[in-house]
């Protein structure tokens, strides 16, 4: 079919068609229905319903959001960080040492090296006193930390566990 034939043709059925259509029922009850029921919502135990749904609403996010601001003011900076790093430290390496007292140390001057990292933690506390927030020197501290464990744990590990680490 061509383009002036398919053209003719659509025009020709568009004028076949009645200009004025009427719906198969009436629809005026279904209209009043749908506006009655709408002023029904709107009544004021509706409305009030609604308002106290949105603030309920808006207080739970604002309640969400104020304690997500507390949590991050609560992060720990400077001294407080340095205090708190050595207290989780010593808990730690006084639980494994209590854990290890009854086994036998594989070698003698354990305790020696260890005074010495504590020597050098003391020396980065120190350091931090005049720049507590310095990242280079909270890392050194973490890493001072973790040779104490790492040394305690060594130390005190059977000689079959120490090969099948290596």
């Amino acid at each position: 079919m061509s383009k002036g034939n398919f053209d003719k043709a659509l025009a020709d059925q568009l004028a076949d068609l009645e200009k004025d259509q009427q719906p198969d029922r009436d629809l005026w009850p279904g209209i009043e229905l749908a506006l009655s029921s709408d002023i029904a919502e709107s009544s004021p135990t509706v409305a009030g319903k609604k308002l106290y749904l949105v603030a309920a609403t808006v207080a739970v996010f604002g309640l969400i959001g104020w304690l997500s601001i507390n949590q991050q003011e609560v992060s720990l900076t400077g001294d407080e960080l340095v205090a708190s790093l050595s207290a989780q430290h010593q808990k730690q390496k006084n639980a494994l040492l209590v854990r290890f007292q009854d086994q036998p140390a594989l070698t003698q001057n354990w305790q020696t090296q260890l005074t010495e990292l504590d020597d050098a933690a003391e020396a980065i506390k120190m350091a931090l006193e005049n720049e507590p927030n310095n990242m280079a020197l909270l890392k050194m501290l973490q890493s001072v930390h973790q040779q104490q464990i790492n040394l305690i744990e060594r130390v005190h590990s059977p000689k079959w566990q120490q090969m099948s680490q290596i």
